[in-house]
């Protein structure tokens, strides 16, 4: 037997080594579950480097502004599938065996793992008040700042760029300092005049007024609707404003999953997109209430079908689909609720019903100090499935 049946160690040594391999077996899975989703996530927008000609710090630092968005979606999975991969050992070398004959009640047994789900649950609630909120807003700022600096990242010499579809560039080079050589611009925003710029040169000026486009020694060739004749305006300097069309984040209107907690609580009286979708802000908040509670009741729901003592395969393997089955459909439920509260304010309150069901539904189970009978549920299932199926076929 291993580090516990070669002698009976204090319970609060056991309950250290449990807790710290559910804590570190959850870091790896978290870590490892965060990187496979972020990545496809992340290259959605690829082109921040291919086609924008951004650096990869940029790139790694506006798409990493979603990490903490997934760690509070992922953290409680993590901690299911960490506490169940300990269980899943101990039962494996005999270990809960061990445990259980020594006396120790699944109370005490169970004391690490809800620990690490406290834990869990605070990091949870850190992220759904405020660190998510404040990574989705920086996110929204910082990719507004690279949309705002659109000549000298998005544009690339010898190449015809549209940018929202009736504004076209093209330089002819690039200089290190930033100066601009041979620029075009075609701009057709104004349905009622086209306008076509050609500079020797020109750089990107920010000031308190905005953002502009300085054209040197160069001509405006303007062609209004309805007359065929254009008009050329040639000039030394003149300032393109590229403000209209590049908005920082000074006047930005931040979404619901940009809010934070307190401001989902207590909406401002000039919050126009409270005004508009009132609806939202009170499914978002609800939502927000109801995460820390995911690891709680994961946790609970992993000891109770892998926490009492199991001998065959078969058993485990029906506790570890029954667990799945359980922790899927809690979770579905959630964002069902969330979305269906949206129309109907009451399907809000099955979030919490579902969550606390099944808290006290596993401490009940778990207080028997008995396991699920997989197996005898199983064989009904499959034996009145059998009958159904011979009828049919008679």
């Amino acid at each position: 037997m291993n580090r516990i049946g070669e002698r009976m160690e204090p319970v609060g040594s056991i309950g250290r080594y449990i807790f710290r391999s559910t804590i570190v077996a959850f870091l790896i899975t978290l870590i490892s579950l965060t990187v496979v989703i972020w990545f496809t996530q992340a290259m959605r927008d690829i082109d921040l480097i291919t086609s924008e000609r951004q650096t990869l710090f940029v790139f790694m630092g506006i798409t990493g502004m979603i990490v903490p968005l997934l760690v509070m979606i992922i953290a409680p999975i993590a901690l299911m599938i960490a506490a169940g991969h300990v269980l899943n050992r101990l039962g494996a070398d005999s270990e809960m065996i061990v445990i259980n004959a020594a006396g120790i009640s699944p109370w005490r047994l169970m004391q690490p793992f809800i620990a690490a789900a406290l834990l869990v649950s605070i990091l949870v609630g850190a992220i759904a008040v405020y660190i998510s909120p404040l990574a989705l807003r920086e996110l929204r700022d910082w990719s507004s700042q690279v949309r705002a600096d659109i000549l000298t990242n998005i544009v690339q010499p010898g190449r015809f760029t549209s940018v929202s579809g009736n504004l076209t560039f093209h330089i002819a080079d690039r200089r290190p300092n930033g100066l601009l050589i041979g620029i075009f611009v075609d701009d057709r925003r104004d349905p009622h005049e086209q306008a076509t710029y050609v500079a020797e040169q020109g750089q990107i000026v920010k000031n308190e007024h905005g953002t502009f486009l300085v054209l040197e020694r160069g001509s405006i060739q303007r062609l209004e609707a309805g007359n065929p004749d254009p008009r050329i305006v040639t000039f030394d300097r003149y300032a393109f404003d590229l403000s209209k069309f590049t908005a920082g984040p000074q006047n930005v209107t931040y979404t619901v999953r940009e809010k934070y907690l307190w401001e989902l609580m207590w909406p401002r009286p000039d919050d126009t997109l409270y005004a508009a979708q009132p609806d939202q802000y009170r499914s978002e908040l609800y939502d927000r209430l109801a995460s820390p509670l995911y690891p709680i009741a994961f946790a609970i729901l992993t000891f109770m079908f892998l926490g009492p003592p199991q001998t065959t395969r078969q058993s485990r393997s029906l506790a570890l689909m029954g667990l799945i089955g359980s922790a899927s459909a809690l979770r579905l439920l959630g964002f069902v609720s969330t979305i269906v509260g949206i129309k109907f304010p009451a399907a809000l309150a099955l979030q919490f019903i579902v969550l606390i069901a099944a808290i006290v539904g596993g401490l009940a189970q778990i207080s028997r100090g008995r396991s699920i009978e997989h197996a005898a549920f199983a064989t009904k299932i499959m034996t009145a499935i059998s009958e159904r199926v011979a009828r049919a076929t008679a």
